[in-house]
């Protein structure tokens, strides 16, 4: 059980922080995401000490979040930047004010295309390019062949070019 409990504890210190950046941005709310991932690593840890096998941890965990995000929209809508700011949420608290608000701004605008895809192909374009996973790890939490992955990959980095230059 020490074993089991080292490698647990290694896989949230090496995916914790991605597995936030991915949950913050699809929940868009810090508070939310934060909750998201304590409840993916509480229910991963009661899965693995209740004797269940786990091969691949970070697709697990994946999962496990994807699964958790889609139950919070299925319970209430994703909240909109302005209740955001209303919430506190101030880029302009930063040092180095100006050049952050242009990294948001233009941040702002690649998320407003992506936005613009259908969610199968946002889904695997975040996880490709913002959280770095391989295909195969694709492949892995959304249950699609690794072929599949690719091809929805090229398609959404397509349509991301279309949009880009109509705007």
């Amino acid at each position: 059980m020490a074993d089991t409990q080292e490698q647990f504890l290694r896989a949230y210190e090496k995916h914790a922080d991605a597995l936030f950046r991915y949950c913050f941005f699809k929940v868009s709310d810090r508070e939310t995401a934060k909750d998201l991932l304590q409840e993916t690593f509480t229910r991963t840890w009661l899965y693995i000490s209740q004797g269940g096998h786990i091969i691949n941890i970070k697709s697990f965990l994946y999962r496990t979040l994807n699964n958790l995000i889609i139950d919070t929209y299925r319970k209430k809508k994703s909240q909109s930047l302005e209740e955001l700011s209303e919430q506190g949420f101030d880029y302009s608290a930063e040092p180095n004010q100006r050049e952050r608000v242009e990294n948001h701004l233009d941040g702002t605008q690649a998320i407003k295309m992506i936005r613009q895809l259908p969610p199968k192909y946002r889904e695997v374009l975040f996880m490709r390019y913002v959280q770095e996973l391989s295909l195969k790890e694709i492949s892995s939490i959304t249950k699609m062949s690794v072929n599949s992955v690719s091809v929805q990959v090229h398609r959404a980095i397509e349509k991301v070019k279309k949009i880009f230059n109509h705007e």
